[in-house]
């Protein structure tokens, strides 16, 4: 049986990072590193060292800790293979189908173009947790800098084609602001009503809503409902290729 930890860590204003540690190989992993200083002190507070970065893609708000983390612990710095001229300090470049063995732990990695054309998300069918970045958020996704609506889409396929109870660590804690455009989409969804109200008890008390789970987006995220009848008739393009229902509900999203 794995014995493994994940530790969510909030940094700067509204990101999140991830430690993963393996008790038995004593082997700690973060996903992305938007504050050096904050892992460094998450670490140091459980007597963890530091041997991989795993990154998900090069925007600065995921990587600006890159440097500061590999000269205090030598560690290896781990990305997408897309953005290895961009991604600092990196060591080893994987891509979609590629595994990671960390201590005990297996890492599948999955190719998620769309937020970027480099970004990559990270699997662990033994931790049940998929590790997002930019992809996906609850009851919403990433804005398409460099990739398109079809690419994303597709992206957002293969993660809510992980099983139910795969839990999701996002990149930023966007939730409340999301629920908002979702129920201006989906007003009588009575699964998205509970769920933003389960969020605004959250929030209210300064808890994060996070990790999500891939059934609970797959009800109330309308970025992975893009071929649900329902959401289709409400935006007015029922029986529409669900990249093209996709497509419009991220434009909409951007111009809320």
């Amino acid at each position: 049986m794995l014995n493994a930890e994940i530790v969510q860590l909030p940094c700067l204003k509204d990101n999140y990072c991830f430690l993963l540690h393996d008790f038995d190989s004593n082997i700690t992993a973060v996903i992305d590193t938007p504050d050096a200083n904050a892992i460094e002190a998450a670490l140091e507070a459980r007597g963890w060292q530091l041997d991989y970065i795993l990154t998900t893609h090069h925007h600065w708000d995921h990587i600006d800790g890159h440097e500061a983390l590999k000269q205090r612990y030598n560690c290896q710095v781990i990305g997408p293979r897309l953005n290895e001229n961009v991604i600092p300090d990196i060591d080893q470049r994987v891509e979609g189908g590629d595994v990671l063995q960390l201590g005990g732990i297996d890492i599948q990695v999955i190719a998620t173009p769309g937020h970027t054309l480099g970004h990559v998300c990270y699997w662990s069918q033994q931790l049940e947790a998929v590790f997002v970045g930019d992809t996906l958020f609850s009851m919403g996704c990433g804005r398409l800098f460099e990739g398109s609506p079809a690419q994303m889409w597709q992206s957002i396929q293969l993660l809510r084609d992980l099983p139910d109870t795969t839990a999701i660590y996002c990149g930023h804690e966007y939730t409340q602001n999301n629920a908002l455009f979702a129920l201006a989409l989906e007003p009588d969804n009575q699964r998205l009503l509970m769920r933003c109200d389960e969020v605004d008890i959250l929030r209210a008390k300064g808890l994060p809503t996070l990790p999500t789970n891939v059934q609970q987006e797959m009800q109330t995220n309308p970025f992975m409902r893009a071929d649900v009848v329902g959401l289709q008739q409400a935006l007015g393009m029922s029986g529409a290729d669900p990249a093209a229902v996709f497509a419009e509900i991220r434009l909409r999203k951007d111009q809320a």
